[in-house]
């Protein structure tokens, strides 16, 4: 596969304190403490496929694309779109749909680009509060109602995001003591708790 080079523009700098454990690799989960634009694509890579694989996405794709350190929106944007599918696909594929997930990340890395200068975190530190922050979440691709709220939950219990009102904005995903979401798993117990959770739901809906 061909390279393509990096685009001058980087992501703000992000500290490097915080831990995540959404992957399944130590290099996948330093990339999603570290780059904005990662953490995006892991969460719209999170359906229909276990969290680890999905969160472990953006690792892969960095690798295959030639900088592990970092997923470049305004590199991503500018390349031929097999290019990026055949970097989905691998094998082993990212996603199981990995043509369609690959046609989501190009466009949502199309509008950071374009629209937030390539810096993915300006989606949220550019926010006027939680629910201005919704509003933006929700204008991406593959990002509904329930994804955004989600989302904005992981930014303000993992990420160390304190706007105004992002809790309410993030209902029921971002009260204290909940284990819903991928927003709630910082270890093996509380990814468990989450699973559990989540296969009650699934029961009860069948009822």
């Amino acid at each position: 596969m061909p390279t393509y080079p990096l685009s001058d523009t980087v992501d703000a700098e992000v500290p490097m304190s915080r831990s995540m454990h959404l992957a399944q690799l130590p290099e996948a989960n330093e990339l999603l403490a570290g780059d904005p634009f990662s953490l995006l694509t892991g969460m719209l890579l999170d359906q229909q496929i276990p969290m680890e694989r999905a969160f472990s996405g953006p690792y892969v794709l960095a690798q295959r694309l030639g900088d592990p350190t970092r997923l470049d929106p305004c590199r991503i944007s500018s390349m031929p779109s097999e290019d990026l599918v055949a970097a989905a696909a691998g094998p082993p594929a990212v996603h199981r749909f990995p043509k369609a997930m690959a046609e989501r990340i190009a466009a949502l890395a199309e509008i950071v680009c374009t629209r937030y200068g390539g810096d993915a975190a300006d989606v949220w530190t550019e926010a006027a509060d939680g629910p201005d922050c919704l509003r933006r979440l929700k204008a991406l691709p593959g990002f509904g109602d329930q994804k955004a709220r989600i989302f904005i939950a992981l930014l303000g219990k993992q990420w160390g995001v304190d706007l105004a009102g992002w809790r309410e904005a993030s209902t029921p995903y971002g009260d204290q003591g909940t284990f819903l979401s991928v927003a709630d798993v910082v270890d093996g117990e509380s990814l468990a708790r989450v699973r559990a959770f989540k296969k009650e739901r699934k029961a009860a809906a069948r009822v």
